[in-house]
């Protein structure tokens, strides 16, 4: 039997870290992994977490299972995070997943349950295990326009010209905040906009949201999927806390499904634990529980919001470096998309020849559409950077 598997297709990122990883050079700088560095290079284990790590320790008394969706403390918190009270809570159901990648698969098999004919419409670009779970499933699969390779900004005019083709019971896939891979974000009157016309087709939302916080500040980046959930008769929200929490290895992440009413919600919270059941059975609980402890304690959450904070502000002040960086050594304003990005990514606008004549020349690894992690970033390596990008001809 297993004589006759195929060779998998090679994760390109993947790829990218053993390239890394066997590159001798002691000044080679990686760009390319979508995991938060602080100056140092490292990822830090966040003070807050640190701390309801001890009292936890200190106060657990079982390492039994907990339900099928994970304690229901955590979707309490997770709701209270990111919808805030824009819908009410008994229409949203949740179930907690192994990291937001889990909630995404889980989403994916809910709207194969209760929509096997729908469509799922992607963005132009988008993070690449969208498309590989999709194609996984057997799901049909649309894209529709996002990126303005020129501007360095949302196709706005684009995006809204291909979503009209979505059909009544399609799924219209967006990304809550900070973009990944570009870093270009969608405006207020635009995500209302998008409102609008998922209403008019009778298309539901999923909205992946892994990095709130990372962009304008945890508020303002959940903003536009609080939007989208007032306005939609039902939503799917993928969550991950792996950023903004700092907890990658945790693998702790959920799914929330708001309902149009209380009779769907219930059917939909049998049906989230009913699929945990078939995937993995009982969801990972000390992750879920260090974020429940931090978002419920004052004392924790303040911690643990300032330190976001910094987080947040030390990537935009790498952005504004950079741009800057570029802006003098070019004598042009063509990199100041770099200062108006948001969150770890930005696509540079490099060709592959370009990113592979940056890596061979300076150590630099990005992925191969010259997304690069800015998270990667200090202040000594960010005019390193911009003097491969101009030596690159970029």
């Amino acid at each position: 039997m297993l004589t006759t598997l195929q060779d998998q297709p090679k994760d390109k990122i993947l790829m990218l870290v053993k390239m890394f990883r066997d590159d001798p050079r002691s000044d080679k700088i990686d760009l390319g992994v979508g995991v938060y560095r602080d100056a140092s290079g490292l990822t830090p284990v966040m003070a807050a977490v640190k701390q309801a790590e001890k009292q936890l320790w200190e106060a657990e008394a079982t390492k039994a299972y907990t339900g099928l969706a994970g304690d229901p403390a955590f979707a309490d918190a997770m709701r209270r995070l990111i919808l805030a009270d824009s819908v009410p809570a008994e229409r949203v159901a949740a179930a907690a997943t192994p990291g937001g990648t889990g909630a995404i698969r889980q989403a994916l098999e809910l709207i194969q349950m209760a929509a096997p004919d729908a469509t799922v419409w992607i963005s132009d670009p988008t993070w690449p295990n969208h498309p590989s779970i999709i194609k996984y499933l057997g799901m049909k699969m649309q894209t529709y326009r996002y990126f303005d390779e020129a501007s360095r900004g949302v196709d706005f005019a684009g995006m809204m010209g291909d979503l009209e083709r979505v059909q009544e019971g399609d799924v219209v896939l967006l990304h809550g905040c900070c973009h990944n891979p570009t870093g270009a974000n969608l405006t207020g009157p635009e995500w209302s906009a998008v409102a609008d016309l998922l209403a008019a087709k009778g298309a539901t939302p999923l909205i992946d949201i892994a990095y709130q916080g990372f962009g304008d500040g945890l508020e303002a980046d959940a903003a536009g999927t609080r939007l989208i959930a007032s306005r939609l008769p039902e939503t799917l929200i993928a969550a991950s806390c792996s950023k903004n929490f700092g907890i990658y290895r945790e693998r702790t992440g959920i799914l929330m499904a708001v309902a149009p009413d209380a009779a769907a919600r219930d059917k939909s919270q049998a049906t989230l634990a009913f699929l945990n059941r078939q995937n993995f059975s009982f969801p990972p609980d000390h992750g879920a529980r260090l974020v429940t402890m931090i978002l419920n304690d004052p004392a924790l959450r303040a911690d643990w919001e300032a330190e976001l904070e910094a987080v947040r502000t030390s990537m935009l002040d790498l952005r504004t470096q950079l741009a800057k960086a570029l802006q003098k050594r070019t004598g042009s304003d063509r990199f100041g998309f770099i200062a108006q990005h948001r969150g770890m990514f930005s696509r540079i606008g490099a060709t592959p020849e370009q990113v592979a004549k940056m890596r061979d020349d300076h150590g630099i690894y990005m992925v191969g559409d010259s997304r690069m992690n800015i998270a990667g970033l200090n202040a000594e390596t960010v005019p390193i950077l911009a003097d491969a990008i101009v030596a690159a001809g970029v």
